[in-house]
């Protein structure tokens, strides 16, 4: 695979009626690794990820696949793509390698290609013993690791997946999460969630939409550098939780013998007792959306 290949957008945009765009004024350049797409549900990703995926058209702008027009001739961008939307459906009276056989020959593998394919991937998400059992019994988390099992059918140098671990009990989810990473060398992986644990481990790189728009596009280094020395934990009585939840950005509670220790997000210390903590990412994260809604963060006392 091409180590220069890349994934563009410029000004990509998609308007559901007069009033509403699901996204807007879209660019961005996805290069080999794991690209993060982070944000609130309703921000845009999937819309995002269903004109990638060439499914959509956008209203505006363009998708270009190295160089060349994905909407012009999205078969060029179709041959390589891996494509996990976040409605994924089966055929319910399909077992596992009936549904995936119908699915590899639709993408062109031929029929021992197809098999040796079938089986490596059953097996890395613990299908095998599943395989033979009609879809409609599965479980969801079952369901979602055929989906995933699909999009990675023709090894694609693209692959998109949507929501991936809605439905995944926590060891499936970090069982998903080293596949990911053991893919992303050489390929594009973009994986859209709005669980920020999904991409924290993972990501090369992190892009947080909202509202339809690309707030931030950096490693996930640098979007935490942005949130030190804006981070404090301060611990107050369990009857001033309901105030400092009106005036104060807070990123987590935990509760403890002395009261309720806040974690806020804020530009100097909300109290003079409250003392600095390290950022994590999605302190940083909900600090970027925050400046989006209009929010800030609290100026804190000095």
């Amino acid at each position: 695979m091409a180590a220069t290949m890349q994934l563009s957008t410029g000004n990509l945009g998609k308007r559901y009626n007069h009033a509403h765009w699901g996204l807007r004024d879209f660019s961005m350049t996805f290069r080999p690794g794991i690209i993060g797409l982070l944000g609130p549900n309703g921000a845009g990703k999937s819309t995002l990820m269903r004109m990638l995926a060439t499914v959509m058209r956008p209203t505006e702008g363009s998708v270009e696949w190295n160089g060349v027009s994905a909407l012009r001739s999205p078969d060029t961008l179709r041959a390589v793509l891996g494509y996990l939307p976040q409605d994924f459906g089966v055929y319910p009276n399909l077992n596992a390698v009936e549904f995936l056989t119908y699915l590899a020959a639709i993408k062109g593998l031929g029929g021992a290609t197809a098999r040796r394919r079938i089986d490596a991937l059953l097996e890395s998400l613990n299908l095998t013993e599943a395989r033979k059992r009609p879809l409609g019994g599965y479980s969801g988390g079952m369901k979602q690791r055929i989906g995933i099992a699909q999009a990675l059918l023709n090894d694609p140098q693209v692959l998109i997946v949507d929501e991936p671990t809605v439905g995944l009990d926590p060891e499936q989810r970090v069982a998903f999460r080293n596949l990911l990473t053991d893919l992303a060398g050489d390929r594009i992986v973009i994986l859209s969630t709005h669980i920020v644990s999904d991409v924290e481990a993972a990501a090369t790189d992190l892009a947080i939409v909202h509202h339809g728009r690309l707030l931030r596009h950096a490693p996930p280094e640098a979007i935490l550098a942005e949130a030190t020395g804006r981070v404090w934990e301060w611990t107050v009585p369990s009857a001033e939780l309901a105030a400092a939840r009106q005036r104060l950005l807070i990123s987590n509670t935990i509760r403890k013998p002395e009261g309720v220790q806040l974690r806020v997000i804020a530009d100097a210390a909300p109290d003079p007792a409250a003392r600095p903590a390290t950022p994590t990412l999605e302190d940083a994260y909900l600090g970027v959306i925050a400046s989006m809604n209009g929010a800030g963060t609290a100026k804190g006392v000095a």
